[in-house]
């Protein structure tokens, strides 16, 4: 079962890389493109085959997201999910027609190696499927509390710095909202009835979409560089607090510690260097706007 909710959670990041690259490449041709006659720019993108391809992917992957979180540990299926930062590159290559150099394989191999390390040292196994209603109370004061003293320091911060806060906050909101997600399927053997008679799905869509808002505030405020790592990063690490906390889940610490904190370095420096590059980030330069253009 473990094995089939890594892979499930692969593919989702796998379709969550796809559908960025995919959306970003619409995004780029309608804004470099005639202005749409009606509905401005987000009528030219919904209008673009490619973008509809990368929300219908978006979908697919929020499923098998779901489904790895309903057969596996929140605190191995979202730091798996991390993942999609080296799957953005990998598709971005095929889909701008870029290789990557040198530093930037190396770094997709120290984030590779480096999650790969963690997850080994701490080894997450076992936990409950739901959670009690007084864990969440406590649980969701401080997420609020800290998600809110993110948005009111990153007001008094430049560019970066702001990115790297409002990222942060993001992370968590995004962590909490597939809490709440494995929190709803875990009633799943009780009947799809107990699974939309409780709060717990609802309440994942609310934070979902309050998530995906500050997402794009985030993505304003600074580079991709400043806040990709603080989101993949800060939703891997947080997903293993709360699935400690909230569904029990174990984790090995000890003389590991050590190393663990060694991985979080590498797996670290690799997700920077990765946010650089023009595939995860920005679309690449190419020769020839035409040719660009002819590839669609």
């Amino acid at each position: 079962m473990l094995a089939l909710s890594i892979l499930l959670a692969l593919l989702a990041a796998l379709g969550n890389a796809g559908a960025s690259v995919l959306q970003r490449r619409a995004a780029a041709d309608v804004g470099s493109g005639p202005s749409p006659a009606r509905g401005g720019w987000m009528a030219g993108l919904v209008h673009r085959r490619v973008w509809l391809w990368g929300a219908g992917l978006l979908a697919v992957s929020g499923i098998l997201q779901a489904l790895a979180l309903a057969t596996g540990p929140l605190s191995i299926v979202q730091p798996v999910m991390s993942t999609e930062l080296m799957f953005t590159l990998v598709v971005g290559s095929v889909v701008f027609h870029r290789s990557p150099d040198t530093a930037t394989r190396w770094a997709f191999a120290a984030m590779a190696v480096g999650l790969a390390a963690f997850l080994a040292l701490a080894d997450p196994s076992g936990g409950r499927d739901t959670v009690p209603a007084a864990d969440w109370l406590w649980t969701g004061a401080g997420v609020g509390l800290f998600v809110t003293l993110m948005i009111v320091v990153s007001l008094r911060l430049s560019s970066a710095p702001r990115a790297a806060v409002l990222g942060t906050a993001t992370a968590t909101g995004f962590s909490c909202t597939a809490a709440l997600l494995k929190d709803a399927l875990g009633r799943l053997p009780d009947g799809i009835g107990a699974v939309f008679t409780t709060w717990q799905p609802y309440a994942a869509m609310g934070v979902g979409l309050a998530s995906f808002f500050l997402l794009q505030v985030t993505l304003r405020a600074g580079t991709l560089v400043a806040s990709q790592p603080a989101m993949t990063l800060g939703d891997a690490l947080l997903s293993v607090v709360l699935g400690v906390a909230l569904f029990a889940e174990k984790v090995h610490l000890g003389w590991r510690v050590v190393f663990e904190i060694l991985a979080l370095a590498i797996l670290t420096a690799g997700c920077v260097h990765l946010a650089r590059s023009p595939l995860v980030g920005e679309e690449p330069e190419e020769n020839g706007e035409g040719e660009r253009r002819s590839k669609w």
